[in-house]
């Protein structure tokens, strides 16, 4: 893979005429607008590559209403036939995943490896999709009274809309959109404006796969179409992935304006290790969970608690692990871990480093200095260990969103569950002991959506639900899994009889049987 995007994949995020610039995609087609555009940078090359349009409110209009109208056909396309599309989009995905890992690369900084993991994810999701009818169906029952039935149905909401993050700009969309359709929606995707190209293409892989103009439309924009979206009219759903102050943003203005709203937030994801653990196995996990995709992932493992003394020893074998650790760019196929997504990302991680040491804790890697050759300017951060941090510090209140794990002690579990459940967010955490008593004490009582037991990133599968506690979600229904059909759809209950001959003649108390 060279410093440029190739041909193809430049040609699949342009309109022909311009491949520099990613327009949207609405009814099936690119289509350019918004009077605004801003710069997308290669962040292992610290400079731009191509520019991206933003829509103003006249271009959100023009998609919802593409996708309103597009929702009434498609809700009525018999389920398995929305289920085949689906299925022949999942195969073009897979057989293009060459430039989707590219593009992912190129303006993300994510190492093909972890791009390939990413579309994976997402295409367990799509696999999820393809398997609607064993979960979108209703309940049937028999003479309820007399010659009654009652039975109840889901049906789609419409037009749902979906926010996406920059750390995954493949997965997370496929988390949402094909789940949306599959129940009979239409879906508008507003993926983020920094890595726009990889999202762009799916919509063109969903056309190419046979499915409708306008079920599947994508706007780019900033906060002018976040709040046209959130406020919109005959948009039904809006689902979000972010930072947590955008993510309780969304929500309220969502539900304010009457929609269904799920909007999953920040992180500070705890993994606490027992003295009967296998230090080796702990520190080989948490290095994975905390160092993947440059600690850019909602369920990275950013906080280590160890636990009645194994502090020192845990912290010296970890600190072992990140020596062997390659970073460099989407380019390089051996790289583990690439670049910041941007130059105010990589500043905002050297700060958090710096006020760490300020208030006394022990930076025992330190990654500020890291520099790959050939791409000087790129936003690179080592992976970085800091050692003895306490709750009170900066480093430990909030979320870094990079390659640096903290590490804090404890004497006790209970203390270390303490610690884990004050915190405001509550997206995962982890245990690692040998002890199944403590490991069912700790999954009962963290207070955390997704907890892992010897698993240091606990991402559900996807027939169950993706989603977090406290600030790290707002509302009621996860992702995917069961809970993200119950989103999509709506339950109707039909009580129904066929009269006899003769009536049974007017009767103005309330029925009984």
């Amino acid at each position: 893979m060279s410093e440029t995007l190739s041909i193809a994949s430049q040609a699949a995020t342009g309109d022909g005429a311009d491949p520099a610039l990613v327009t949207h995609w609405i009814d099936g087609a690119p289509v350019a607008g918004g009077g605004r555009t801003l710069a997308i940078t290669d962040p292992a090359l610290g400079r731009g590559v191509r520019r991206v349009e933003l829509a103003d409110e006249a271009l959100v209009d023009r998609a919802v209403a593409s996708a309103a109208a597009a929702a009434e056909l498609w809700g009525e396309v018999p389920l398995p036939k929305r289920v085949e599309r689906l299925r022949t989009m999942r195969n073009l995905i897979w057989d293009r995943r060459a430039e989707l890992i590219e593009l992912i690369g190129a303006e993300h900084g994510k190492v093909q490896s972890d791009a390939m993991g990413e579309l994976q994810r997402g295409l367990e999701v799509v696999d999820l999709a393809c398997s609607a009818s064993l979960v979108v169906r209703g309940r049937y029952s028999d003479q309820v009274a007399t010659g009654v039935d009652v039975y109840s149905m889901r049906q789609p909401l419409g037009v749902c809309v979906g926010i996406t993050p920059f750390n995954f700009p493949a997965m997370v969309p496929l988390w949402m959109f094909p789940v949306a359709l599959a129940a009979g929606n239409a879906f508008v995707l507003k993926p983020s404006e920094r890595d726009p190209s990889a999202p762009r293409y799916l919509a063109e892989l969903a056309s190419e796969a046979g499915i409708p103009p306008g079920v599947l439309n994508v706007v780019h924009g900033d906060k002018v179409a976040v709040d046209a979206l959130c406020t919109h009219p005959d948009v039904a759903s809006v689902s979000f992935v972010g930072s947590t102050p955008i993510a309780k943003y969304v929500y309220e203005r969502a539900t304010a304006a009457g929609k269904r709203a799920q909007a999953l937030g920040g992180a500070k994801n705890h993994m606490v290790v027992l003295p009967d653990a296998d230090l080796d196995v702990a520190a080989d996990a948490v290095t994975s969970a905390a160092y993947g995709s440059t600690g850019q992932r909602c369920m990275a493992i950013s906080t280590l608690v160890a636990v009645g003394g194994v502090g020192d020893a845990l912290a010296a074998k970890v600190q072992e692990r990140l020596g062997a650790i390659r970073t460099g760019p989407a380019s390089d196929v051996d790289a583990e871990m690439g670049p910041l997504v941007s130059g105010a990302a990589r500043d905002r991680v050297h700060d958090a480093i710096g006020s760490a040491e300020r208030e006394g804790a022990a930076v025992v890697s330190d990654g500020r200095d890291v520099s790959v050759k050939g791409h000087e300017d790129g936003f690179f951060v080592g992976p970085t260990l800091i050692d003895h941090v306490a709750p009170s510090m900066e480093v430990y209140r909030e979320e870094i969103f990079g390659p640096v794990l903290i590490m804090l002690r404890t004497e006790t579990l209970d203390e270390a569950l303490a610690l884990v459940n004050a915190n405001p967010y509550g997206n995962g955490a982890a245990v690692f002991t040998s002890d199944g008593g403590v490991a069912r004490h700790f999954k009962r009582k963290v207070t955390a959506g997704m907890v892992g037991v010897n698993v240091p990133i606990p991402v559900p599968v996807a027939f169950y639900s993706f989603g977090g506690w406290k600030d790290s979600l707002f509302g009621d229904r996860h992702l995917y899994g069961e809970e993200g059909f119950d989103f999509y759809t709506r339950a109707k209950v039909v009580t129904e009889r066929w009269p006899a001959a003769v009536s049974d003649g007017v009767g103005l108390a309330f029925p009984g049987r």
